[in-house]
């Protein structure tokens, strides 16, 4: 077949369909099918450690460059009628979250990926979508990690009605499973009204909170927030007639730091990405070794990957 490549073959003109494999671009939803090439990622056996380390091969070398990928994007955005007010409403799956999910993407959303400002609740939660899709599903990872939406714990809900997100974080718990072996629960938490991002990470057979936090300081910047995760571990616990063996144990994980106003949303991203990679449930306090800084180059690498996912997944 190689050496046809170039050559001209006739073809019945019967049978020749004009545009039958044109590919059409949902308006409104997207269903809950992924493309060929996101489910043979997805259904791969290998290390994800090892699929990520690979690509990080093909790192953009010029940071702040914008990528083929990422124009492809663009000009699709540019010429789609989202740039006119118009949005797309996005199932996820269900494992995603633990129930049914479905957010919402609009021209904004877009825009805070190609000029690299910072990230809203429906960027942080489609890459999360991503994670999971060509990292988690199908594998034993789905009882390592699990995700808590961003959407319902966050400064501003607690603040206006702590009790109810509470019970939000325990139906999630309570939708993990018996939580009996080590596993990991990833909360990207906003301090409000689009505010500052940070990575509270839970391990409930263990009792262990990990906070990340891409500037310095800990978590009692966030009382309510703390006060609200431990109620809430708690009262799993209690509704699973397991024993508080010990009292709930917060670290301060001494992870990259950023050195502007905008990448917190892309390190939560990325702390949790690096997590997954790694397959590991114990974050070590000094964090990883292999993960010690994150160039913009890094960060990059993520707006690539999600552009590609957009795009497979046909979403503008």
């Amino acid at each position: 077949m190689r050496d046809a490549v170039g050559s001209f073959v006739g073809w019945p003109s019967d049978l020749t369909f004009p545009d039958a494999e044109t590919p059409t671009r949902p308006t409104h939803k997207v269903g809950k099918g992924i493309s060929r090439r996101i489910e043979s990622v997805a259904s791969q056996k290998e290390v994800p450690g090892r699929k990520l380390k690979s690509a990080a091969k093909d790192i953009p070398t010029t940071s702040g460059t914008k990528s083929q990928i990422m124009m492809r994007l663009e000009k699709m955005v540019d010429e789609s009628d989202i740039m006119h007010g118009a949005i797309r409403s996005i199932d996820f799956d269900e494992g995603v979250f633990g129930a049914a999910h479905f957010e919402i993407i609009a021209k904004e959303d877009m825009q805070q990926l190609f000029e690299h400002d910072k990230l809203g609740i429906a960027v942080i939660h489609t890459y999360i979508w991503y994670m999971y899709v060509t990292l988690m599903r199908g594998t034993e990872l789905c009882n390592r990690f699990n995700f808590i939406a961003a959407s319902r714990i966050n400064a501003t809900l607690i603040t206006k009605n702590p009790t109810s997100v509470k019970n939000d974080l325990v139906d999630r718990f309570m939708a993990g499973g018996d939580n009996t072996t080590p596993s990991l629960y990833f909360l990207p938490f906003n301090s409000g009204n689009g505010g500052h991002w940070v990575l509270v990470t839970m391990d409930l057979s263990r009792l262990i909170v990990y906070y990340l936090d891409s500037l310095s300081g800990d978590w009692s910047k966030y009382s309510s927030m703390k006060k609200t995760v431990d109620a809430a571990i708690i009262k799993f616990r209690s509704k699973k007639n397991y024993r508080n063996r010990k009292d709930i144990t917060w670290v301060r994980v001494q992870c990259p730091q950023q050195n502007n106003s905008v990448d917190c949303g892309f390190f939560v991203l990325r702390f949790m990405r690096d997590i997954i990679a790694l397959n590991r449930i114990d974050i070590p306090k000094m964090y990883f070794e292999e993960y010690k800084s994150y160039s913009r180059a890094h960060l990059d690498e993520m707006k690539d990957e999600l552009c590609q996912f957009i795009v497979d997944q046909r979403i503008i």
